[in-house]
């Protein structure tokens, strides 16, 4: 049975129970139909006093093109931590229409441990993303409408992008103005897929409407003659664009297939951006529940890492546990096994690819915080390869094995069990680099420290790009651009054996979400769909249910 039959069949509550089980008072909440409510963040002024549940981060080896189960291991331990009578909440991402119908299909789980209702998560949901996607367009609008009317500003560079929420690599580089029409300036310009767009991070790092619009107007749109950077507030635009966000703001809370409560808000991706679900959601959850399940994108030398350095510093907490997911096919795809064969059996390849595992274990260690390792079980995983598999993590670090895509929560109770214990546990957060080091710092810190680089080479574009920025960048994180299949920008450089450097093409500032994003390799904010998308096989049938989205 697919995912989507699975989700269909099940039996969800109205989501004025979810909210209820919560008791959270009717005046807070906005129902959108049966199953999905926003919460207001104003109720947040309630939870003051309340006591911050357990936060556990979820995490994950490199994984392979198809992904390792991350977001179904989350939602499989917080029905676990359920099962075993604890008050526990999901915080989670929403979905980009990218990767639904581009390679990697949907982003609400698998099998008995999915959000729901499932359709709706993966496709328009509340609409937060779209609204994203108007207010960052609505400022592409005003800055060429400021120079159509004179541009009084000065501009005379744009950085700003347009973007749109679709894998559409022709949109990479366009031409515009071109309709020759008095006064119009023909220019460059580009597109970014909306989950990298800054007003995303805006949106996630924010912790009220009034940071959000502070944030807004903070935003370097471009840069006049002098070189002297021109913001969105110079422009009058981010009243405009707050309003446009004044709901998405508000987190969204649905429910698992097990009736579980989640909350899920925000979606910027790791490799390309930040990777975390919404501050305003992470924070509504800790106040509602005594244990909180989050994710961070793709492996740990991503999502974690910007969880850690950049999410952590605005949230005022840090982890409590780290669940790093690997699978059998993932530890055989970084032995050196071609990923149409990470299904078929090899000892060598397993024992080769344990070393990716064990330097994303060595990391969360070096933030000063407990990793336990969850073994996400496929049914084509042999007992012998499992059985090597602990014999290779024993000693070395706590693990459990994973049975919740056949058994919901009822197959996470181990991992729910450990993880309290972990959550138990002393920790010493530190973060890999101070915010006082300059922008090289920061870079090489994780570089070395957490990709285990040799070296990092700058372009001479990137040189003088940090030059530029140096001092408007002051105390802000770097969020790192790269692959996610690999530790090094080389998609190809899976095992990582020998020294690699690691190659910086351009760093850029993002004043309203405060941080500083360095590309490496041939990152690209726009991804392109592959040679057979998804989407072929997404359709509708006769009686209006959607079918083909995994």
């Amino acid at each position: 049975m697919q995912d989507i039959d699975i989700a269909r069949n099940a039996k969800l509550k109205n989501i004025s129970e979810i909210t209820g089980k919560l008791n959270i008072p009717e005046e807070f909440v906005e129902p959108i139909g049966k199953y999905k409510a926003k919460i207001s963040i104003n109720y947040l002024e309630h939870l003051e006093n309340k006591k911050d549940g357990k936060l556990i981060l979820v995490t994950a080896i490199n994984p392979t093109p198809l992904g390792e189960g991350k977001t179904t291991t989350s939602i499989g331990l917080a029905d676990g931590l359920n099962k075993i009578g604890k008050k526990a909440i999901l915080a989670l991402r929403e979905p980009s229409l990218g990767p639904v119908f581009g390679i990697k299909g949907g982003a609400t789980g698998g099998g008995h441990s999915q959000v729901a209702p499932m359709e709706d998560i993966n496709l328009h949901f509340t609409g937060d993303i779209h609204a994203i996607t108007s207010a960052n367009n609505l400022l592409s609008a005003i800055i060429d409408n400021h120079i159509f009317q004179g541009n009084q500003l000065g501009i005379d560079r744009v950085v700003w992008k347009r973007c749109v929420d679709l894998n559409d690599r022709a949109l990479r580089k366009v031409e515009i103005g071109l309709s020759g029409e008095k006064n119009m300036t023909p220019r460059e310009d580009s597109f970014d897929i909306t989950v990298a767009s800054e007003i995303m991070a805006i949106l996630c790092l924010a912790t009220s409407l009034k940071d959000l619009k502070r944030r807004l107007g903070n935003i370097i749109i471009g840069y006049n003659k002098e070189n002297k950077p021109i913001y969105c507030h110079d422009l009058k635009a981010e009243g405009s664009l707050t309003v446009l966000l004044k709901d998405a703001i508000n987190p969204n809370i649905v429910q698992t297939l097990e009736n579980n409560p989640a909350i899920i808000h925000g979606g910027p991706f790791a490799n390309i951006a930040h990777g975390c679900n919404s501050i305003l959601a992470t924070k509504m959850a800790m106040k509602l529940g005594d244990y909180v399940v989050t994710e961070a994108g793709f492996g740990a030398d991503l999502g974690a890492e910007k969880f850690l350095d950049i999410k952590c510093r605005n949230l005022g907490k840090s982890p409590d546990a780290v669940v790093i997911v690997a699978t059998l096919r993932a530890l055989k795809y970084h032995g050196g096994v071609e990923k149409e064969n990470v299904n078929l059996k090899n000892e060598e390849a397993l024992k080769e690819g344990i070393h990716n595992l064990l330097k994303h274990v060595e990391n969360i260690k070096k933030y000063g915080l407990n990793p336990i390792v969850a073994i996400n079980k496929f049914t084509s995983d042999t007992a012998e390869e499992l059985e090597l598999l602990k014999e290779l993590l024993k000693g070395k670090v706590e693990y459990s094995l994973l049975e919740n895509w056949e058994k919901g929560g009822e197959g996470a109770i181990d991992l729910a069990e450990k993880v309290i214990k972990v959550c138990n546990k002393e920790k010493n957060f530190t973060p890999i680099y101070d915010s006082s080091q300059n922008i090289k710092e920061k870079i090489e810190l994780v570089a070395k420290n957490i990709y285990g680089a040799s070296e990092v080479e700058y372009d001479e574009k990137a040189e003088k790009e940090i030059k530029a920025i140096e001092s408007l960048a002051k105390n802000m994180p770097v969020c790192i651009a790269k692959t996610q299949y690999s530790f090094s920008d080389d998609p190809k450089n899976l095992l990582c054996k020998e020294p690699f450097t690691l190659h910086i093409s351009s760093v850029d500032i993002k004043n309203g979400a405060e941080f500083v994003v360095v590309k490496t390799g041939k990152i690209m904010t726009m991804p392109g769909l592959p040679k057979n998308p998804a989407a072929e096989n997404i359709d509708i049938d006769e009686n209006g249910n959607i079918i083909g989205i995994f």
